[in-house]
């Protein structure tokens, strides 16, 4: 597998595909988020949340706030936070209601908590975010390029700006969120993004960089070749 100075990340919130993900070697940290939580059957925040970070302890992993309400959403993040030292905080950009999450932001960085700003898809949100993190603390800034391609519009721009922007300020790494396939890995460590997170489905195809478009082919035919075998009937 061709090496990339991207930092891959893992997506989930299935603790043996994290242990899976981590004993590969490949990812340098992990991201979770309630949808994720959702559709793993988690019905234990705290203990789900303990359990990764004793499985994949070292590794930086975030855990995303529940709460659509400020004053919750920063006791909650206090509580995330206390966590472990490795830990870093998901906060929205905004709530439900559009409200901007940067004075929270603010108040966490100067705390010492490291957030992870969340749900990102404009230039102007990665503006105002930045100047809330603590001078010399640990952010990320997470675009979702993944969302912003599903409207049909070429991401590549928006990030190639934010990378600007996240390096000029120099308080937070900038994070590829919602990737769609494994080219976007090759697309963000070419525009210098720092982290990218993948999906167990993407990591899975991680062997196939580099693989001859000629034996890839062949190997398709063959696949349908043992797909019609298993239908069991002809067209004719």
């Amino acid at each position: 597998m061709k090496d990339f100075s991207i930092d891959i990340y893992a997506d989930g919130a299935v603790v043996s595909e994290m242990v899976a993900a981590k004993e590969k070697g490949i990812v340098k940290g992990f991201t979770t988020n309630p949808t994720l939580m959702k559709r793993a059957g988690i019905t234990d925040y705290v203990g789900f949340a303990k359990e990764a970070l004793e499985k994949v302890s070292g590794l930086p992993i975030s855990f995303e706030v529940f709460s659509d309400d400020f004053d919750t959403m920063k006791k909650e993040a206090e509580k995330i936070a206390s966590l472990g030292k490795n830990v870093f905080v998901k906060i929205p950009i905004t709530n439900t209601k559009g409200e901007s999450s940067v004075p929270l932001i603010k108040e966490l960085s100067d705390e010492g908590i490291q957030v992870n700003v969340t749900a990102i898809l404009t230039i102007e949100q990665v503006e105002e975010v930045l100047p809330a993190f603590k001078q010399g603390s640990d952010n990320i800034v997470s675009v979702f390029a993944g969302r912003v391609a599903d409207t049909g519009v070429d991401p590549t721009e928006l990030m190639k700006k934010s990378v600007e922007l996240v390096k000029a300020n120099g308080n937070a790494k900038l994070l590829w969120a919602s990737c769609r396939e494994v080219l976007n890995i090759k697309q963000a460590d070419d525009l210098g993004v720092d982290i990218i997170t993948v999906t167990t489905p993407v990591l899975n195809k991680l062997h196939m960089i580099g693989t001859d478009a000629k034996e890839l082919s062949l190997e398709t035919v063959k696949g349908f070749a043992a797909d019609v075998k298993s239908l069991g009937f002809s067209i004719l």
